[in-house]
């Protein structure tokens, strides 16, 4: 089976051409019909996908990303700006949703993959807390409309998908095993499986080596149930995985109360939802922060500041989308024989507009979410899935109550399940060749041990330049590799740059 298009999902079909069994013939539908044009469109048929798959893959990806509207609020409304004003947390939650669905729908109609888009984690800390508190808000917010507008120009230029065409296979394979790791550790941080240790060691399991809590348990059962389900080959094992973790801990929630953690370390409380059915289904959309960004305000600090600003948040957002991209799309088998996703300019284009509109938006900057890989493990393979994530993130915005229903601890195991898929793709790399296995080897751990996918990503481009140049093999690069290996050089010693810049 092919590296890039590898795929353990409940739902397999390994083949010459993704999504089809070997020998198979596909019939794509013809005539002039609304059925035939929709299915033509997508690509429905022709990716071996069907409606049923693209339906719950659209499902499970908004499920396990709904998070976002819960937690957005929680992160941006926590931080003050210069003038000690705050983000009204109900209005975040109302533009995050909106634009998570204007931006979804958008991918699925143009870019056409099962892509879903949301205000992007990590960004939107860095806005919350190093942005904002040196400018106002709607400054902070221009930071990343202008962010966007680069990225933007980037795509349009067609330098960003060139810089995605001139890595190695080896190193795009490695970014999505890297990915894999990341997000199975994101999942098992998360339900509380893995927290920081307090007997010396940087992680530990549970607390004090223990499972402690009931949250946490409902981890452990739902993982469970998800791995049997996926040895099993059940069609839709990671919906199910998903609804049956949170309909237990909804049951158990009724027989013993388990409190909320609200940020303390090594609590035993629900990390972030409490899993109960909500006093009320529709809430009142506040839309007052659409449009509340200033690029006058956003240079406030000096120019120099804030062109470090856009440059770090735009090297952040442009990497996270890229990983995301090839891994996403080798799990679902939608890359070429040389890693490339065909028509990716499409999808690049529509994740730097989602920048400038989560900007513009007061929600931070919008990207591409590697949670689509649980829709993609559900067999979606098409922008139909991403027409029923968005769907449903615009149904979200007065049902809010509704999101905050399904607990961090029950969508985790959905993750490690996903990160699963994507790690099987390790036993391409061709390990024997060091040129490409140190870099790939650095992308790959540095994804989890750093939290990030582009210090992953920023580490394995710079070891595999300089390697290349040790063994006197300049050329071999290409002078794009070697640009964007000198621009993550400047993104690492950020601190310095600016010390010596006299910005610090």
């Amino acid at each position: 089976m092919s590296a890039v298009r590898a795929t353990n999902s409940p739902e397999t079909y390994p083949a010459e051409t993704p999504g089809t069994t070997p020998g198979t013939t596909k019939q794509i539908p013809t005539g002039n019909s609304f059925g035939a044009r929709f299915d033509r469109y997508f690509s429905i048929t022709e990716r071996g996908s069907t409606g049923r798959r693209e339906l719950r893959g659209g499902i499970a990806t908004f499920f396990t990303m709904a998070y976002i509207v819960v937690l957005n609020p929680l992160i941006l409304s926590s931080s003050a700006d210069s003038t000690g004003a705050k983000l009204s947390g109900p209005a975040i939650a109302t533009v995050t949703a909106l634009v998570a669905a204007v931006m979804t729908v958008l991918m699925g109609v143009y870019g056409r993959y099962p892509f879903a888009l949301a205000a992007g984690l990590g960004i939107n800390g860095v806005v919350a807390f190093q942005l904002a508190p040196q400018m106002t808000w709607a400054g902070a917010m221009g930071i990343v409309v202008l962010e966007g507008l680069a990225i933007t120009l980037l795509v349009l230029t067609g330098l960003r998908e060139l810089i995605l065409d001139a890595i190695p296979l080896a190193l795009k394979q490695s970014i999505s095993v890297g990915i894999g790791l990341f997000i199975a550790f994101i999942g098992f941080v998360d339900s509380g499986f893995v927290r920081r240790s307090e007997s010396g060691t940087p992680v530990g399991l549970g607390i004090g080596n223990r499972l402690m809590g009931w949250p946490t348990i409902v981890f452990a059962l739902g993982l469970l149930l998800g791995v049997v389900l996926v040895a099993r080959r059940v069609p839709g094992a990671i919906l199910l995985t998903l609804i049956g973790g949170t309909a237990f801990a909804i049951v158990l929630q009724l027989f013993v109360d388990v409190p909320a953690a609200a940020g303390a370390a090594n609590s035993t409380g629900w990390a972030l939802n409490v899993p109960a059915v909500p006093d009320k289904i529709i809430g009142s959309p506040d839309f007052s922060l659409l449009g509340n960004f200033s690029l006058r305000d956003a240079f406030s600090i000096g120019v120099i500041s804030a062109l470090l600003a856009v440059f770090t948040l735009m090297l952040a957002d442009f990497f996270d989308t890229m990983g995301t991209v090839v891994g996403v799309g080798a799990e679902g088998g939608l890359l070429d024989s040389d890693g490339r996703l065909p028509g990716v300019n499409r999808v690049l284009l529509v994740d730097s507009l989602a920048a400038v509109a989560g900007g513009a938006a007061s929600s931070s900057s919008n990207t591409t979410y590697i949670e689509s890989a649980s829709g993609v493990g559900e067999g979606a393979r098409t922008g139909v899935a991403s027409l029923v994530t968005g769907a449903l993130f615009l149904l979200a915005i007065p049902f809010t109550p509704l999101v905050t229903v399904v607990p961090y601890e029950a969508a985790s195991p959905v993750l490690v399940i996903v990160g699963f898929l994507l790690m099987t793709q390790v036993r391409d790399i061709p390990w024997n060749d060091y040129d490409l296995a140190i870099p790939a080897f650095l992308t790959i751990v540095l994804m989890p041990f750093t939290y990030s996918i582009t210090n992953g990503i920023g580490a394995g481009f710079i070891a595999f330049v300089a390697i290349k140049a040790a063994k006197g093999k300049w050329r071999e690069p290409g002078i794009l590799l070697w640009v964007v290996s000198l621009l993550f050089v400047i993104y690492f010693a950020i601190d310095p740059v600016e010390q010596a810049l006299g910005v610090k």
